[in-house]
This record gives C-alpha cells, structure tokens and sequence, in this order.
C-alpha cells in the first residue's frame, strides 16, 4: 500500500472514531453508548494496526490486538452485564439538550484543531491530522462527563477520554514501549471493574445513579 492510500486509510479512520465520539452524544439510552464505545475501541484497533503497518512496529500490533479485545469486546460486554444487573436502560434528561449538544461539540473540534495547530505543523505527514481528532475526542469525552447524570455513562465517557488519549499518543509517537501500553490496558480494564462493582453497589444502596440526586445527599 503506497503511502497516499495508507493515510487516507488512517485519517478515514480517525474521522470515524470522532463520528463515533459525536454519535455517543446523541444517545440517551444505555445499551446504545455501550455499543458506540466499543465500535470506536475496534475502529481504535484498526488505526492502531493501520500505523503499525506503516512504522513496521511489532509492538503496536499487539496494543492493536489488545484494544479489540480488551475494550472493544471484554469492557463492553461487562458494561452491558452491569447495566442489566442494576436495570439502567435509559439515562436521564442530560443537562444540555441533544442538538445544542452537537452544536457545542462541533465548536470544541474546532478548538481541538485550534490548540492542536502548531504541533500538526511538524508532525508526521500520515499522522498530522490526527493529533486535532484525538484532543476533540478527550474534550468530547469531558462534555459527555460533565453533561451526563448516570455513573454509568460517566464511566464511559471517562473510557472514551482514554481512547482520545491512546489516539494521541499512537499519532504522534507512534506508541510507548509496550511493557507501559499493556500496564496502562490492565489498569483501565481493572478501574473499569471497581466502578463497575461501584456502581452496582450505589444502585442497591440508593435505588438510582442519578449523580444529580447523589450531590444533594451532601446538603
């Protein structure tokens, strides 16, 4: 694959994973986030394994393996195991309507782009878009905390703020030695349980996870 082809493949499929990020937004049902999240983690993989075949990184083939399973398939099926046990199929009204929502988030890709300028300037040819993608992803990720009243879509939007990290970091050098990457995947996979028993155990105590209801217990 000459080297104009591959950078279509992985701008392509950056551009997919902030769609993904954006689609996420205009959810409002559980079940619905937790597919889109791990969509994004395997269109991720697929980046990942697209810029391993460019650097002829060995290393970066195994991450690309290891987000597919772990957060494309293992993280999203015990998110839906924990959505069933404590019966949330629908997050409550967010804070911000869904189409002023979109509208913020296009303007956050534009800052993203923005803060992300100077450093394109000298990046990689094949990469140097994904840099901006990667931060309106993480920024996206903190709207949807911040806007979202479930724990439970807090903790994936706190995992699509990581997946908006991995984008980066996978852009722009192109990977971290891999005994780092494979310790980063067990500790988010690991945080991803504890909250995951977290909130299972805060639904029982509290019949909700309407995070709105929980702040008002400190008053």
């Amino acid at each position: 694959m000459n080297e104009q082809a591959l950078t279509g493949v992985i701008n392509g499929l950056a551009a997919f994973i902030l769609l993904t990020a954006f689609v996420m937004v205009s959810h409002n049902r559980m079940n619905q986030l937790v597919r889109t999240f791990a969509i994004q983690s395997i269109a991720l993989g697929a980046f990942a394994f697209a810029v391993a075949y460019y650097t002829g990184s060995d290393h970066i083939y195994v991450i690309a393996v290891l987000t597919i399973v772990l957060k494309g398939i293992v993280i999203p099926q015990f998110l839906k195991y924990t959505i069933d046990k404590i019966h949330v199929r629908k997050e409550v009204e967010p804070l911000v309507g869904i189409p002023l929502s979109l509208l913020l988030c296009a303007g956050l890709v534009m800052v993203a782009y923005y803060v992300a300028e100077p450093i394109i300037a000298g990046a990689d040819a094949v990469t140097r878009n994904t840099l901006a993608i990667s931060v309106a992803v993480v920024l996206i990720g903190f709207f949807l905390m911040i806007t979202r009243r479930k724990a439970m879509s807090e903790i994936i939007a706190l995992l699509v703020i990581e997946n908006g990290i991995f984008l980066g970091a996978i852009s722009i050098t192109y990977g971290m030695p891999l005994i780092v990457e494979i310790g980063i995947f067990f500790d988010v996979l690991v945080a991803v349980l504890i909250m995951g028993l977290f909130a299972f155990r805060i639904n029982q105590t509290f019949e909700t996870l309407d995070t709105t209801f929980m702040r008002r217990l400190k008053d």
